[in-house]
């Protein structure tokens, strides 16, 4: 009886690892094209996430980890992000200014459009498209947009761990993400290529 058990365990952990390196080859082949059961090979990398972030950690860089799966799961969500109706943009509060007069409340940053930060223009340009801008200080604000502002698509502007976190948590919800990696990730003074987040927006225009 043990030795059945013992057995199975074994194929059982030799098959994990077998389906998360596989997973792990396909995400990081997102990167450069379309990848076949990519929704799939994403849920495999949320499942085992935690071991493979220690791995990363110990023998890597688990940026690397994140940027592979933010990368796959855009593979995997464009199409039906492209399908979405009413979309908002959850955007770290590290891109504004300094010097940035906006306060804050439950909801995030209220921008007021001074015109020191890329804010000003992303708020214009997002209005065009469709989208609302919501400045966070931090993902815990995501619980309470979502529950005071219907929206099925959210465009993430972040950094990979931000992107890959967010994913992950809003997995089983009725809304689709899709991530845009910032250029220079940090507490302050972050960038984002603003000519990408264009491009997302005449990609997934209705």
């Amino acid at each position: 009886m043990y030795n059945i058990i013992g057995e199975a365990l074994f194929f059982l952990i030799v098959f994990s690892l077998f389906l998360s390196g596989i997973a792990l080859i396909a995400s990081r082949r997102s990167l450069k094209g379309n990848v076949y059961l990519a929704g799939f090979f994403a849920n495999v990398l949320d499942f085992f996430y935690l071991p493979l972030r220690h791995l990363f950690l110990k023998f890597s860089d688990t940026r690397v980890l994140d940027k592979w799966m933010a990368s796959l799961k855009n593979r995997a969500h464009k199409s039906d992000f492209a399908k979405t109706k009413k979309r908002i943009i959850l955007a770290p509060h590290c891109m504004r200014s300094l010097d940035c007069p906006a306060y804050s409340t439950q909801t995030g940053i209220q921008c007021k459009s001074c015109g020191k930060c890329v804010f000003t223009q992303l708020e214009k340009d997002a209005e065009k498209y469709g989208y609302k801008v919501f400045i966070l200080t931090g993902s815990s604000y995501v619980k309470n947009i979502l529950k005071m502002e219907a929206a099925d698509g959210i465009l993430l502007i972040a950094c990979y761990y931000e992107i890959n976190k967010v994913m992950r948590a809003l997995k089983g919800k009725n809304v689709v993400s899709y991530g845009i990696p910032m250029e220079r990730d940090g507490c302050f003074g972050t960038e984002v290529n603003y000519q990408k987040v264009l491009n997302v927006f005449e990609t997934f225009k209705n």
